[in-house]
């Protein structure tokens, strides 16, 4: 595949689970890989696996510095960015009584702080580029809420309101911004060694079954190829109808 022939696409949370998997998608479909993360004992591995397509950087998404750091070396080794994907992102989960001020902004930090920065770094290249495409993570949870997890859904939320500014500030330059709203994906994330269930409990959607990082590259592919090219600002969501609504027995 070539539809990313000659493109330069900055992938976070790279280093497993679905930012892995969108990486090695699109790699696949003809682009060269800037790949970041803060656990780069197993983002090397990824250099082995995509070869001369790929290059690695730590990438702390909370800190400008880290973020400039990548993205100079993108430049340097590649010539150009067209393409970014905010992927990293964590999760937490606790009651909001029990919630502390410094875990709530760290999650906040990383989950929306982390793209803010992400797209002021990238942004002058893409104008340089002609153009360009991001791609913001989002989750089902900045669609509704869920209890336990207020960093989380209130990090998310603000995340899908950066998409709609930016997708309306950088549209004069060509510059697509849109989001995937992920639902339940078998990552390392969603499926913690501590949570044997989580799996049979996560498959319980319309169809069927919990998702896969795949699942999540395939969208991330559509929505920087040319086949998204009057989409901006928009919100896939991928969670196998989990949000529709409910699904009652028939009698």
């Amino acid at each position: 595949m070539t539809e990313l022939g000659g493109k330069v696409a900055i992938v976070t949370g790279a280093a497993r689970g679905q930012g892995r998997a969108i990486a090695a998608r699109l790699a696949g479909a003809g682009a060269r890989i800037v790949a970041g993360d803060v656990l780069v004992d197993e983002l090397a591995s990824l250099g082995h696996e995509l070869g001369d397509a790929v290059v690695t950087g730590k990438l702390d998404v909370r800190e400008r510095p880290s973020w400039e750091a990548l993205v100079s070396r993108a430049v340097t080794t590649f010539g150009r960015v067209d393409i970014l994907v905010n992927n990293a992102g964590v999760l937490r989960t606790v009651p909001l009584d029990e919630e502390t001020p410094e875990a709530f902004e760290d999650v906040w930090r990383v989950n929306c702080l982390g793209s803010f920065h992400g797209i002021q770094a990238v942004v002058p290249h893409l104008r340089n580029a002609g153009g360009g495409a991001i791609v913001n993570t989002l989750s089902t949870a900045a669609m509704s809420a869920w209890t336990l997890h207020a960093a989380y859904v209130a990090s998310k939320w603000a995340n899908r309101g950066l998409t709609k500014v930016a997708a309306l500030e950088l549209a004069p330059y060509g510059i697509r911004v849109n989001a995937i709203a992920p639902g339940p994906i078998a990552t390392p994330m969603v499926l913690p060694d501590n949570d044997p269930d989580a799996r049979e409990r996560l498959s319980r959607t319309p169809l069927g079954r919990i998702g896969e990082p795949g699942d999540i590259a395939d969208a991330v592919l559509f929505l920087v190829s040319e086949a998204s090219s009057f989409m901006t600002g928009a919100e896939l969501v991928v969670d196998g109808g989990q949000t529709i609504g409910t699904v009652l027995p028939r009698t």
